[in-house]
């Protein structure tokens, strides 16, 4: 196994850990779950770009690491609904998103097309976990109006690269799910 599909694994290996600090529920503990969280979405990071520099990537990496980004943010997500920091209205439309979107891609990849992530997609994921870092330091006790103020727009703002990238994905890829595509 590859150094990019070793830090895949190791970002699937510490969800659970960041979800346990999580939701201990102490501000200690919400360090600890973010410094977990940040580790893992620097890993999603690196794996791309050692994959891609030095020519490393692979069929596991390929359905692997978007699978990791979704499951990292998604139990952060349902962690946050839990913990009261987001409206779980919110957290269904983002990983109904993510549902969308890999249905589709399973739908390509069996007509033989890769649907590459878009800049949408990949801005998305970065404001997405952006928010969730600043969600957890607000737990942790980090409360300023102006941290407060850029929190809430890192919300909305994720919630709108959401519905935007979803747009994007089924404009472009439109012809994916057209009757003459299937096998």
């Amino acid at each position: 196994m590859n150094l990019p599909n070793k830090l895949t694994v190791l970002r699937v290996i510490l969800i659970p850990f960041f979800v346990v600090f999580l939701l201990l529920d102490a501000p200690l503990y919400y360090w600890i779950a973010l410094g977990i969280f940040c580790i893992a979405s620097l890993t999603d990071l690196l794996d791309g770009k050692i994959a891609r520099k030095y020519n490393l990537v692979t069929n596991f990496g390929k359905f692997m690491d978007p699978l990791a980004d979704k499951l990292l943010v998604s139990a952060a997500l349902v962690c946050l609904v839990e913990l009261g920091k987001l409206p779980s209205w919110m957290v269904i439309l983002i990983i109904s998103r993510e549902f969308i979107i890999s249905g589709f891609r399973l739908i390509a990849a069996d007509n033989g097309v890769v649907i590459a992530a878009s800049y949408w997609g990949k801005f998305k994921t970065v404001f997405q976990m952006a928010m969730i870092i600043f969600l957890i330091m607000n737990l942790a006790g980090v409360i300023h109006p102006v941290f407060e103020l850029v929190t809430q727009l890192l919300v909305w703002i994720s919630l709108i690269l959401t519905v935007v990238s979803l747009i994007d994905y089924l404009i472009k890829n439109k012809s994916v799910l057209s009757e003459n595509n299937q096998k």
